[in-house]
């Protein structure tokens, strides 16, 4: 079973266009949560254009009041990050590359140029009970050195292979699955997960084509989605899939 992670950036970005509190970012949250999301993702950036570092206190007292719900913190870890991370304490934290003005995630660490960098920064959060993921790219190479980064998972960065779905998923997937089955054999301690432009389309072959994905981080997407279906409707839709495998083992009868 893979966790359905929202990431409300996008909400708070609307949000933050007129300079008020619609929507809601902490109601958003509560409404995919209890709509059966199992998380919620956010990137605060230095400046702050979608989710600020002033909304992770009020998101992590929302998480606090549900039972197996994840709060997850993505960023660039600058001593500013850090320090706020550590204050608020997650569940997880995602170390992405991004420089501070980077319009989004587009590409994962070259854990050779800094692995001493994010064996220090992974040790720090680790000592404040945070469990670490970093984002990296869907090649065996980029994975050296991960027995001196000692992070807990990895994060495929998903946008290679989202864009080349629609010409030829199996090519499209070959790094993933290669990325896969290494770590289950060299660092099977390393737990993976996966996100950047998953979607309704791609997402079922992606989750039945590697099998140990722990979760799943999706955002632009799903609020895209809820322009058409809602947001319960949109969250059950992610479900189906991320669960699927779940349900079955159970005997529910899926179309």
């Amino acid at each position: 079973m893979t966790a359905l992670s929202v990431n409300v950036n996008k909400f708070a970005l609307v949000r933050n266009a007129r300079g008020a509190d619609l929507p809601n970012l902490i109601d958003i949250s509560n409404k995919c949560l209890n709509f059966g999301a199992d998380g919620i993702t956010v990137h605060p950036r230095p400046d702050e254009r979608h989710a600020k570092f002033s909304d992770l206190e009020p998101l992590k007292n929302l998480l606090a009041k549900f039972e197996n719900k994840e709060f997850n913190i993505e960023g660039y870890p600058s001593d500013f990050f850090v320090k706020k991370v550590i204050e608020v304490k997650p569940d997880q934290v995602t170390l992405v590359p991004d420089p501070p003005g980077a319009l989004t995630s587009s590409f994962g660490w070259d854990c050779h140029e800094n692995k001493e960098f994010l064996r220090d920064i992974v040790s720090e959060f680790k000592k404040n009970k945070i469990r670490v993921s970093i984002f990296i790219n869907p090649s065996i190479k980029t994975l050296e050195n991960l027995e001196v980064i000692q992070t807990d998972r990895v994060e495929l960065y998903t946008y290679d292979y989202a864009h080349n779905f629609t010409e030829n998923k199996n090519t499209a997937i070959k790094s993933y699955i290669d990325v896969s089955t290494y770590l289950k054999k060299e660092f099977p301690e390393i737990k993976l997960n996966a996100g950047h432009d998953l979607n309704l389309e791609n997402l079922k072959f992606f989750l039945e084509n590697i099998n140990n994905v722990e979760e799943v981080s999706i955002g632009h997407a799903l609020i895209c989605d809820t322009f058409e279906y809602g947001l319960e409707k949109t969250i059950k839709k992610y479900l189906s899939l991320t669960k699927i495998k779940w349900l079955l083992s159970f005997g529910f009868n899926l179309p």
